[in-house]
């Protein structure tokens, strides 16, 4: 069955109205949504830093630092952490379905981060080690809650990562501007997304792990280094891809053609999302066909439908169509399939 699915984020603050949409428009595979226009406690940063038992961290200024205690910024993202899971819980308790929630990646989390008179997070050994085990435990914690509160839910992580290519590339700047910061090289960015990775499936409430980023590869090589991120071998888990199918090369076919085969998930970003315009579902199901035939073909079983990116900034009105059309895509692609 070819499924179909959101990424998180979008418009609006209220979350039960969009917790509904979602459940109304993506029944068989619902997610968390994420919205961002609640204010900066509900940001990429401040959700990554407001999971439970995470690194202390304040807001100064308008940037996330890490601090020696938690700031009231930070205390109000682990309050709308806990709000909006009474609120899932109340909605969806008795939810059946596949269940997506997202947390901001290590790396990602680390580029937008800072130490108080000492730059980002990046720019420290140490201080990336520890938010990566931080950010780890806090989202074993937080599945097992999301667990307990939808029993019935087959719970599914994905791991967002903007800036992996950024940081990969040695490309982000630091805090004046002026200068960028080193390149992480693979194995250290492959320790970093295991160690979530590993830790979501030691709780033994999640079915799939899927790394997400909208960005395309700009780090060392050409193509994604998917193999180098999950790591091989019996005792790594398997890690899902989520992209941007317009931001995606030509040499990054056959490190998904690699990932498929291995039997991982391909979340294929067909909607594109950076003009909020609403595609047809035809055209949808067309544009993820010409990528099937590039990679060789991927089992219904693995494919996954979504937006390129999140939809927070889409005026609300449209939301709605875009995703109903994207859910007929995904009917329409199966039946395509089955021939």
């Amino acid at each position: 069955m070819v499924a179909v699915t959101g990424l998180g984020s979008l418009p609006g603050t209220d979350f039960g109205a969009a917790l509904r949409l979602v459940v109304d428009k993506l029944p068989d595979f619902a997610h968390l949504p994420e919205l961002p226009d609640r204010g900066p406690w509900a940001s990429f940063t401040g959700r990554g830093l407001g999971l439970p038992s995470g690194l202390p961290a304040q807001l100064l200024a308008g940037e996330w630092l890490l601090a020696d205690a938690a700031g009231v910024d930070q205390r109000r993202a682990r309050s709308t952490w806990r709000d909006d899971l009474d609120r899932l819980e109340e909605e969806l308790f008795d939810y059946s379905g596949r269940f997506k929630v997202a947390v901001a990646g290590p790396w990602s989390l680390a580029a937008t981060t800072g130490i108080t008179n000492a730059g980002r997070v990046l720019a420290d050994a140490g201080a990336r080690r520890d938010l990566a085990q931080a950010l780890a435990g806090s989202t074993a914690e937080l599945l097992v809650d999301i667990g307990r509160r939808l029993p019935g839910a087959e719970l599914v992580l994905q791991i967002d990562e903007p800036a992996l290519p950024a940081v990969a590339a040695g490309a982000v700047p630091t805090a004046g501007g002026f200068f960028r910061h080193r390149r992480i090289d693979l194995p250290e960015l492959a320790e970093g997304i295991q160690a979530v990775t590993a830790a979501a499936f030691d709780t033994g409430r999640v079915a799939e792990v899927v790394l997400h980023s909208c960005a395309p590869w700009s780090g060392p090589g050409t193509a994604w280094p998917l193999r180098g991120l999950r790591g091989v071998g019996a005792s790594s888990p398997l890690l899902g891809f989520s992209f941007d199918l317009d931001q995606l090369a030509t040499a990054d076919i056959d490190a998904i053609a690699e990932l498929a085969e291995a039997g991982g998930a391909i979340y294929l970003g067909v909607l594109p999302t950076a003009t909020p315009v609403v595609v047809r579902s035809d055209d949808l199901r067309r544009r993820a066909l010409r990528f099937l035939d590039r990679v060789g073909g991927v089992p219904a079983g693995q494919l996954v439908l979504t937006p390129a990116c999140g939809l927070a900034g889409w005026p609300a009105a449209l939301v709605p169509s875009a995703l109903t059309e994207l859910a007929a895509a995904g009917r329409q692609l199966e039946e395509e399939l089955a021939r």
